[in-house]
């Protein structure tokens, strides 16, 4: 009788429903691929980047036949933690960090999903541009503890130089600095902000909602989930996409497919989800071919 496989969970986020519903669908498409014979082994940083090294090194030392992570940041530290096992990337970038700086410079070990294509990051600023026609200037909010920001941040800040507007980014460390960062955009005179992609974020997306509302700033976001929690807008490609397809690689690698000769992969399809309750709540009249555009209102 074959051993059971023991698959590893590194997550950056929380612990919250929507978060275990993903991970729930995860399971699913492993078993729709016949796939029911595996134990997991979960470890959450609930936010805390600075628990991941620790739980990769727990899960590394458990022997797990193959680490799964979610966030740019888990995923460099279950890099950092092994070169032997594969790793497989539900959700953060890989192309353009230490993780895949490019094909001939890949991590063997390192594969899955990359949130970042090129480009999106400028196409949420046109959106946000779109929906404040009269804002003087703006803001994109990144994380300094993941490795997938600063990747955000350059090409966003190159979008605003070809559109001719202005961007100033601001860093945080920890959700419970929302509110300065937030405060600090609203001395400055910023009309709107961009949520640059991480865990961190996700993990606190009604958190980072209601300030934003609160500061009466309005927010372009990374996913649609984030306008469902209050953001203004939202442009991104769906997340529980990723995690069918993270276990399909995952069914790959556990059948003897070596994780470099998996892509990774980069998204195709993208949601524009414009939440009026919070339109309405920040005092703004979007404009009808901006609402037009949207997948979802």
């Amino acid at each position: 009788m074959s051993r059971e496989q023991r698959v590893g969970i590194l997550e950056t986020a929380a612990t919250d429903p929507e978060r275990l519903a993903l991970w729930d669908l995860f399971k699913h498409r492993l078993h729709e691929l016949g796939r029911a014979d595996i134990a997991f082994e979960f470890r959450w940083a609930e936010g805390d980047t600075e628990r991941l090294a620790a739980a990769a090194a727990e899960l590394v030392g458990l022997k797990v036949d193959l680490l799964v992570t979610a966030g740019t940041p888990a995923a460099a530290a279950a890099s950092r933690a092994t070169s032997e096992i594969p790793i497989v990337m539900a959700t953060g970038v890989g192309l353009g960090t230490q993780l895949t700086a490019g094909a001939e410079r890949r991590n063997a070990n390192v594969t899955g999903i990359s949130d970042l294509p090129s480009g999106v990051s400028a196409k949420r600023l046109q959106l946000l541009r779109e929906a404040l026609p009269g804002a003087a200037a703006f803001a994109i909010l990144a994380d300094r503890g993941n490795p997938s920001s600063p990747l955000a941040v350059r090409e966003t800040q190159a979008a605003a130089q070809t559109l001719g507007i202005t961007v100033k980014d601001y860093w945080i460390e920890r959700t419970d600095q929302f509110g300065a960062a937030l405060s600090a955009m609203k001395t400055d005179g910023i009309g709107g902000f961009v949520v640059a992609p991480g865990a961190l974020f996700f993990a606190q997306r009604r958190a980072l909602a209601d300030r934003a509302l609160e500061h009466r700033l309005p927010s372009m976001a990374v996913r649609r989930d984030y306008a469902e929690a209050g953001c203004l807008m939202a442009y991104g490609s769906p997340i529980r996409d990723n995690y069918r397809q993270a276990a399909d690689y995952v069914a790959e690698i556990l059948r003897g497919v070596k994780p470099a000769g998996l892509a990774v992969a980069e998204p195709t399809e993208f949601d524009f989800v414009i939440n009026l309750r919070s339109a309405a709540a920040l005092g703004l009249a979007l404009p009808q071919a901006l609402l037009a555009r949207a997948g979802k209102v």
